[in-house]
């Protein structure tokens, strides 16, 4: 089959990561980049400067839109009319009546929509959830999570990474959010405690979130931006997403169910010997999970729906969910207005 043309939209971190993507995997190549900054074009493929100028000269297979969580509506309308499958960076927009408008257009343009949840796709996600599927851990009763790394101070140099919508909750937990919610299920209830100002932004800088799953099971998530720490998805699982380290070895997501525990992303499976007693000895062994980041394996994954071969793993709809834990999240965190 002929290799798929893919434009990247937006040509910031994430964007020049999906571009080194693109240029890697011989199943797509990359037809243009949209963005406004000159800058973007020692990306090697052409550069325009917005969607009109893509929609007079171009006609791609797919299109990856990695603009601000802000401009994503208004991207992702525009880019519909092109009429070819988009993938949305995560979160899929920064209000629910957004994403709403999102997934209207793309239902009225009969358009594929995959959201970048990127998690899913981790090889360690995707062994877990089958894990917890065939029983392995019993019934799910608690699950932690961590998210806490130290962001350097160049992160901030641009105006909107401190803007009320560009938090660590809604910019990186929503990850963290979204895996839970893959692995325990639906999120009933949300309550949480915001804090640090040390920044001096109009976003959180941490967080502590209490989440009830529809399953019965309860967790909690850690955020922070701001905290030299060994546990985050990033330093842990050395998915690599915009730079690239050495696994520190630990977990950040624990889930414990009935009859064993499992953490992540080491995959570390543990359980008394015999019937669970916790007088008795604890044994661990670790599963076994396919090979490949979570962004090399989505874009597989967004080149299939490309080609008709599956729907996407994360809709416009799955994605709101996520979405909308998040924003209880924040409005718990935010004080009233005076």
């Amino acid at each position: 089959m002929p290799a798929k043309n893919i434009v990247v939209l937006g040509a910031g971190a994430i964007g020049r990561r999906h571009i080194e993507l693109i240029e890697a995997n011989s199943r797509c190549r990359l037809e243009a980049v949209v963005d406004r900054d000159p800058d973007a074009a020692a990306c090697g493929a052409p550069l325009l400067p917005d969607v009109a100028a893509l929609r007079q000269k171009h006609r791609p297979d797919g299109i990856i839109i990695a603009t601000p969580t802000g401009l994503h509506a208004e991207h992702a309308e525009a880019c519909l009319a092109c009429g070819v499958p988009l993938l949305i960076e995560k979160p899929v927009a920064g209000d629910l009546a957004a994403a709403a408008a999102i997934e209207d257009a793309a239902r009225k343009a009969g358009v594929p929509v995959l959201v970048g949840q990127v998690r899913r796709h981790s090889p360690a996600v995707a062994r877990a959830k089958q894990a917890l599927d065939e029983g392995a851990l019993g019934e799910l009763v608690a699950v932690s999570a961590v998210w806490a790394l130290h962001k350097p101070p160049a992160y901030f140099d641009s105006a909107w990474r401190q803007g009320k919508d560009s938090g660590p909750l809604l910019t990186n937990a929503i990850h963290d959010i979204d895996a839970l919610r893959h692995l325990a299920g639906d999120i009933e209830e949300v309550q949480a405690l915001g804090g640090g100002r040390r920044r001096g932004g109009a976003n959180e800088e941490a967080a502590a979130l209490a989440l009830r799953f529809a399953t019965g099971a309860v967790g909690t998530l850690l955020v922070a931006d701001g905290a030299a720490a060994p546990w985050s998805w990033e330093l842990t699982a050395a998915d690599r997403t915009s730079f690239e380290h050495a696994s520190t070895g630990q977990d950040c997501y624990h889930l414990c169910g009935a009859e064993a525990a499992l953490g992540l992303p080491s995959l570390r499976l543990w359980r008394h010997a015999g019937a669970p007693d916790w007088t008795a000895p604890m044994a661990c062994e670790t599963l076994a999970a396919g090979t490949g980041s979570g962004l090399e394996r989505q874009l597989d994954h967004f080149l299939d729906v490309i080609e008709g071969r599956c729907a996407p793993l994360v809709d416009v709809a799955d994605a709101s969910r996520s979405l909308a834990a998040v924003l209880q999240a924040l409005a718990a965190c935010r004080p009233p207005a005076a």
